[in-house]
């Protein structure tokens, strides 16, 4: 199994080139790193986990800038977002970060895709709560439309692009491995089948229940059995658990780090090589 890690990387915490360097010394396959571009101080929202909300997430570094780091200084360390609020973003400029990444990478980028949970940090990008999936959606269509060998335009309800002339290209035609997020259920699982490559399920919960379901949707959709990819993310370890993971058929988990200075965060690593 890959053992991967994720960290809410911030101004107070390890660096990204600290972390990366680190990480493909001791063995750890990947780094994925989240995304919130700003936390209303007004905001309504409660947070999901409950309680209040963590310091970090209003601290968040940018995650294509921090991983451009980490690519810059490794060679073989894996690099994700978990997740990219995909609906809050330019789709025209965020295809040319990711591409770019995944071409500079040598294509090691991994895309996580998600919705949000913040309604106010996403109405200040101008996102209606209600259709901010179906926006999501159609902003991967057209990022992949401009990663097309050829020129390929694509019109959408919300969104659209012409035909264009748009490099570098991802290292794969319709970019780099896309994996879901969310909370198990019908509609997304089959956004996944229809739209991705696999799932990312925070805490990795209840997996024995909702992967029979969700390899349902996937053949159903026509999808290879062989080509879903299922990646429990901000997983706190046991050695059970990652063996129950085993037993599932996962390949990949992604192991929450501290948000934190770097001799905490290295003493988690040592920790976790347990795992390797």
């Amino acid at each position: 199994m890959r053992i991967a890690t994720t960290i809410f990387l911030t101004d107070e915490t390890i660096t990204p080139v600290r972390l990366a360097r680190q990480l493909e010394q001791r063995g750890f396959a990947g780094l994925y790193l989240p995304e919130h571009t700003h936390i209303p101080a007004g905001r309504e929202t409660p947070y999901p986990a409950g309680g209040d909300l963590p310091r970090e997430y209003g601290r968040t570094l940018d995650p294509f800038v921090a991983l451009a780091q980490a690519a810059a200084v490794t060679e073989r360390l894996a690099l994700g977002t978990g997740i990219t609020l995909i609906a809050q973003h330019d789709p025209i400029d965020l295809a040319k970060q990711i591409a770019t990444l995944d071409h500079l990478s040598g294509g090691r980028f991994t895309l996580g895709v998600g919705y949000g949970w913040n309604v106010e940090e996403a109405a200040d990008h101008g996102v209606e709560w209600s259709t901010r999936r179906r926006l999501g959606d159609e902003h991967l269509a057209l990022m992949r439309a401009l990663w097309a060998d050829e020129p390929t335009a694509y019109e959408g309800e919300f969104t659209s692009v012409r035909a264009s002339h748009a490099h570098p290209k991802p290292h794969r035609e319709r970019g780099p491995r896309t994996l879901l997020g969310g909370a198990a259920g019908p509609r997304l699982f089959d956004r996944i089948a229809r739209t991705a490559d696999g799932w990312l399920p925070i805490g990795g919960r209840g997996l024995t229940e909702s992967m029979p379901r969700l390899r349902s949707a996937w053949e159903t959709a026509g999808r290879d059995p062989k080509d879903l990819h299922v990646v429990p993310y901000a997983v706190n370890p046991t050695p059970g658990k990652l063996s129950h993971y085993a037993d599932l058929g996962i390949e990949e988990v992604v192991l929450q780090l501290p948000p934190t200075e770097e001799p905490e965060v290295l003493r988690t690593l040592d920790a976790y090589a347990a795992y390797l």
